[in-house]
């Protein structure tokens, strides 16, 4: 879990500078969180089977929303900015009253493909920013990242690559295809990677090394995530959000 010390000035940022409406993908439209209420925390929202929601909070902690009966998200797993202020009196001192959410890009890696990976996947550069919301947990990948948005609003496609080093199944490298869409002025956006699906050899948390090319060449970053227990046998792809980052 993380809360934010920083997600109003980074939300009033992004809501008012025009270089900082950004495009991620798909069509669905999402919004940062602008909200008074505290704490303010980054969570996985995880659809039960009498149709409600629980959010992952931390390892050890799994916030029950008191005032909504079904996730905004349908039966989406997603990574999501949420304001609520708890309520002690609901599900054993786990219980939230919900004020605001909204959910984040969310998506499972793609397959390396090797020479094929610039005309698939692109390679125009990126940066990723230093921040509470670029953190590894819950078997997530989450990062905010930066980089040049032109006037158009041109969707801007991000995949993470798994499996390019056969000895290291926990490398994995950022990709950024800007669709040409390389004018303009330096914005915001966050996007988060299930990793769940990579094969974890205990219950210890793996070290992903994170490869991307930024604006000034290759860079790399190391995260400690915990993979969750196997619990989806069905089609991962019933997890991949619908949300897009405008």
């Amino acid at each position: 879990m993380k809360k934010a010390k920083h997600l109003l000035p980074l939300a009033l940022l992004l809501a008012s500078a025009p270089m900082m409406q950004s495009c991620l993908d798909d069509d669905d439209n999402n919004s940062y969180v602008i909200c008074p209420s505290s704490p303010k925390a980054l969570v996985t929202v995880c659809p039960t089977v009498n149709g409600g929601f629980t959010m992952v909070l931390d390892d050890k902690t799994t916030l029950v929303p008191s005032n909504m009966d079904k996730s905004p998200f349908g039966n989406k797993e997603v990574r999501a900015l949420v304001c609520y202020t708890p309520d002690k009196s609901f599900h054993g001192g786990t219980g939230v009253t919900v004020n605001r959410i909204d959910s984040i890009r969310t998506k499972l890696p793609a397959i390396d493909l090797g020479d094929k990976n610039d005309e698939t996947y692109g390679n125009d550069p990126i940066e990723i920013v230093k921040d509470w919301v670029t953190v590894a947990e819950d078997g997530y990948l989450t990062l905010r990242v930066r980089t040049i948005w032109g006037p158009g609003h041109t969707p801007h496609h991000l995949n993470l690559l798994t499996g390019s080093n056969p000895d290291d199944p926990f490398e994995v490298e950022l990709r950024h295809d800007a669709k040409g869409d390389t004018k303009g002025y330096f914005g915001d956006a966050l996007i988060a990677f299930n990793l769940n699906s990579l094969s974890a050899t205990s219950d210890k948390p793996v070290k992903i090394k994170l490869r991307w090319n930024s604006f000034s060449g290759m860079k790399t970053a190391e995260f400690d995530l915990a993979l969750r227990p196997k619990i989806f046998d069905d089609d991962l792809s019933d997890l991949v959000s619908a949300s897009v980052l405008r």
